[in-house]
């Protein structure tokens, strides 16, 4: 993993500043319903918040997920992972109803909280549950330090989103970076799903134009959306189904 962290780190320096294109505001699909602007990409984010709801509600309530976790503790990055998801609901629609770069902060402030809480939890569960949850602020730190990072730069003329790019490429590579460390519980095949969710909604996202021409019915940043939604409602299926595997001792 710090392997890993150490090319990206690399790459990033060697490539030269990116900055946020204008174009990037300029969704497809503008279309107004019942007042709202841009309603498709405004009221697709109701997913993130319904998925984080539930994910907190079950991750809070006695009783649930008895077999998800061995150590107690270990379901705290998944809190941070779902309480990010609930913020983006709010911070997606926020940014979709006037798009901008003041207004894009707050859409990617929660997706970093996402981010580095879902570094944490592979960290937790294959390599060591204090090295993980001791990171886990430092993680969702970075994570948030990287947008800030993109947006003070903008601020000054000057943008870079090689910080964000490189914390969002790591985090989805440490999924399938999980799938050859040594699982604690069953399941573990669906962080590859986790994987193809965010490269569905990153093919949907560069599709945009291309998916909402074809009928004028829904955009590709819509249903980036909804498969990136997609993404929690997989964690919370694995939660929910998941047990410690035969060689860990629940005690």
């Amino acid at each position: 993993m710090l392997g890993v962290a150490l090319g990206i780190a690399v790459l990033m320096v060697r490539l030269p500043p990116v900055s946020q294109p204008a174009s990037y505001h300029q969704f497809a699909d503008q279309r107004l319903w019942l007042g709202i602007p841009n309603f498709g990409n405004v009221m697709s984010n109701l997913a993130f918040a319904i998925v984080g709801v539930w994910g907190l509600w079950i991750l809070f309530k006695p009783g649930n997920l008895t077999n998800a976790f061995i150590d107690p503790r270990e379901h705290r990055p998944y809190i941070a992972a779902f309480l990010g998801l609930l913020l983006t609901a709010f911070g997606s629609a926020y940014y979709h109803l006037a798009p901008s770069n003041a207004h894009l902060v707050w859409d990617r402030l929660p997706m970093a909280i996402v981010f580095g809480s879902l570094v944490a939890v592979i960290i937790t569960e294959r390599i060591s549950v204090e090295a993980g949850l001791k990171l886990l602020p430092f993680l969702v730190a970075i994570a948030a330090g990287s947008v800030l990072q993109w947006y003070g730069d903008e601020l000054h003329g000057r943008g870079d989103l090689r910080f964000y790019a490189a914390v969002q490429l790591y985090s989805v590579l440490v999924l399938l970076i999980a799938l050859v460390l040594k699982p604690r519980y069953s399941r573990s095949a669906d962080f590859a799903a986790l994987f193809g969710c965010y490269l569905l909604a990153k093919i949907f996202e560069t599709a945009d134009r291309f998916i909402f021409a074809h009928g004028h019915i829904i955009s590709g940043h819509t249903l980036k959306h909804l498969a990136a939604a997609m993404a929690g409602f997989w964690i919370l299926r694995m939660l929910e189904s998941r047990n410690p595997l035969p060689n860990e001792n629940p005690a």
